[in-house]
C-alpha cells in the first residue's frame, strides 16, 4: 500500500507532531554531543560526523532497504533527483550551520527558537513565490499574514524572555505549590 491509498485520517499530523519532537530535541542533543567531545576546538566537527553517520543510516540505508523490499525501480528522474539532492545540502548546512552558532556562543534556547521560528516564514514564502496563490497576492487572507507576524513575534519573545539556567553547582529554586 503507497502512502496515497488506505483509509482518509489524521497519520499526516501524528507524523507531523513526532516530528516537532524530534526536531524540537535536535538542537540539545547537537550541543550536548558538542559538549560531550571534550574537545573545545573540534568537538562541533565531531558531532556533525556523527549526525553524519546517523543520516547515513536512516536516510541511506533505510530507504534503500524500503526500495529493496518493495521491488522498486531504480530510476530517478532529474527534477526528483536534483530537487531531492538540493533538499539534503540545504538541510546539512542548516545542521551545519547550528553548530557554528553554538560554536560562536549562541545557545541551544536562542538558536533553535530562532531557527523554528523563521524557517516556517521562510518556507511560506518561498513556497508562495514557487506556487503562486490563485487569484494573487491579494487572495491570500489577511490572518495569514497575522500568522508570519505571529511566528517572527513568538521567535523574538522566547529568545528575549528565555529563562536562565540555574548556576552549575547551585540547588534548584524550591518549586511554588498551587492550593
Amino acid at each position: 500500500m503507497n502512502s496515497t491509498q488506505g483509509p482518509p485520517g489524521m497519520m499526516w499530523l501524528a507524523f507531523a507532531f513526532m516530528t516537532v519532537v524530534m526536531w524540537g530535541l535536535y538542537g540539545i542533543c547537537l550541543h550536548s554531543g558538542q559538549l560531550g567531545m571534550s574537545d573545545p576546538e573540534n568537538g562541533r566537527y565531531k558531532a556533525f560526523l556523527m549526525v553524519g553517520v546517523a543520516y547515513f543510516v536512516t536516510a541511506v540505508l533505510a530507504p534503500a532497504l524500503l526500495l529493496i523490499l518493495r521491488d522498486a525501480t531504480w530510476a530517478f528522474p532529474a527534477k526528483g533527483l536534483v530537487w531531492s539532492l538540493v533538499a539534503g545540502l540545504v538541510g546539512a548546512g542548516g545542521a551545519f550551520c547550528v553548530l557554528l552558532a553554538f560554536g560562536a556562543k549562541g545557545s541551544p534556547a536562542v538558536v533553535m527558537t530562532i531557527v523554528f521560528a523563521g524557517a516556517p516564514i521562510v518556507n511560506a514564502i518561498v513556497a508562495m513565490s514557487m506556487h503562486p496563490p490563485a487569484g494573487g497576492l491579494k487572495s491570500v487572507p489577511k490572518l495569514f499574514f497575522v500568522g508570519i507576524l505571529m511566528a517572527a513575534l513568538g521567535g523574538a519573545l522566547v529568545t528575549l524572555f528565555k529563562p536562565n539556567p540555574a548556576p552549575k553547582g547551585s540547588a534548584p529554586a524550591p518549586s511554588q505549590e498551587v492550593r
